[in-house]
């Protein structure tokens, strides 16, 4: 299920149960601590793949030598 999927009706739901479970004084936080969240992933999947991508960028280059 990707973001996309949910709607603008499935988002509204969202916001608002995220409204009645913290309120809104904590929205900010919470909202901080999301988008910290999701920018960590974010790097970390990236250096993940980076790392996956960087022994085949060997291979290639050493068939290429070849």
């Amino acid at each position: 299920m990707s973001l996309a999927s949910i709607g603008v009706p499935g988002l509204i739901i969202i916001l608002v149960i995220v409204l009645i479970l913290f309120g809104p004084r904590k929205l900010p936080e919470v909202g901080s601590a999301v988008g910290k969240t999701l920018a960590e992933f974010k790097k970390s999947a990236r250096d993940i793949l980076d790392e996956e991508e960087q022994p085949a960028a060997k291979e290639t280059k050493k068939t290429d030598q070849l």
